[in-house]
């Protein structure tokens, strides 16, 4: 960002790149899914930075781009770091590609773009295909139930990656731990063979422990956990000692706020708890 909170332009008119780390992802699946904004970098870059360089050069050649690439992995990963950040340190432009999508949990770039920064040297980020995700679970079954146990109370949609030999047996763990919550399976996303089974975890767990490992790259998406239901004897407690001294309406906001639960329906009990108090005065 510059000052005064503008976006920084990273290119110029004529597409020029600038100088930097440059972090790309590429597209999870279909190779034409990449942005136009990350074409112009790559056409426009020093160097580019790959994990698998076989892969990069197809995807390069499919958009018409030849640009030098350098292999960086996990194995190389300690020597070729000192000669990216000296290239970096030179002006050099260099497109570091994420395969597969963003962002750099379990990727070797990770450390490269912490040296980067440490050594004071610019990183951009492109956006492009996120692989946003809970990650892979652990393969034991002790390890795998405390760590969905962590991710129990999450109050949001858990994404997972998954082996297609491991699908059921997680699918099972998951309903256990989690509740037999909404789900989805995807496998092969945005390639030729895309498919998606929806249903809950119980019963996919059943379907692929019956019809076996499916092919391909297994994504699972979880839905989250059911809304929590009020507790309406503590509520109607709680109403009936505050209209001892209050109004029906005050009685009603104060406890709906205090128990996080919609005023409408509390403010209908505080109105039936007052009709049957204002009854019981009635009679003989």
């Amino acid at each position: 960002m510059e000052e005064g909170g503008k976006s920084q332009d990273l290119t110029t008119h004529q597409g020029e790149l600038s100088a930097g780390l440059h972090v790309l992802a590429t597209p999870i699946g279909n190779a034409r899914d990449v942005s136009l904004r990350a074409l112009e970098a790559l056409k426009n870059c020093t160097v580019i930075a790959a994990e698998d360089t076989r892969v990069t050069a197809k995807l390069l050649a499919i958009h018409g781009i030849s640009r030098p690439l350098i292999a960086y992995n996990d194995h190389n990963g300690a020597r070729e770091r000192p000669r990216i950040l000296a290239r970096l340190a030179a002006g050099q432009k260099v497109v570091l590609v994420s395969d597969a999508g963003t962002p750099l949990v379990s990727d070797p770039g990770y450390k490269l773009v912490q040296a980067a920064l440490q050594a004071g040297l610019p990183v951009h980020v492109l956006p492009g295909p996120s692989a946003v995700f809970a990650g892979f679970l652990p393969h034991r079954a002790g390890e795998r139930q405390p760590a969905l146990a962590e991710l129990a109370g999450v109050c949001a949609t858990l994404i997972f990656f998954e082996s297609a030999q491991r699908l059921a047996e997680s699918l099972a763990a998951m309903a256990a731990c989690l509740g037999d919550r909404p789900a989805a399976v995807a496998r092969e996303l945005t390639k030729r063979y895309e498919e998606v089974r929806r249903g809950s975890l119980g019963e996919l767990s059943a379907h692929y422990g019956a019809q076996g490992a499916p092919k391909g790259e297994v994504t699972i998406v979880v839905g989250p956990p059911p809304a929590a239901q009020p507790d309406w004897t503590r509520i109607d407690t709680a109403l009936t000692q505050a209209l001892a001294f209050m109004p029906v309406r005050a009685a009603a906001d104060m406890i709906a706020a205090l128990s996080d639960v919609p005023r409408k329906p509390v403010y209908a009990r505080a109105l039936e708890i007052r009709a049957l108090e204002i009854k019981g005065d009635a009679k003989p």
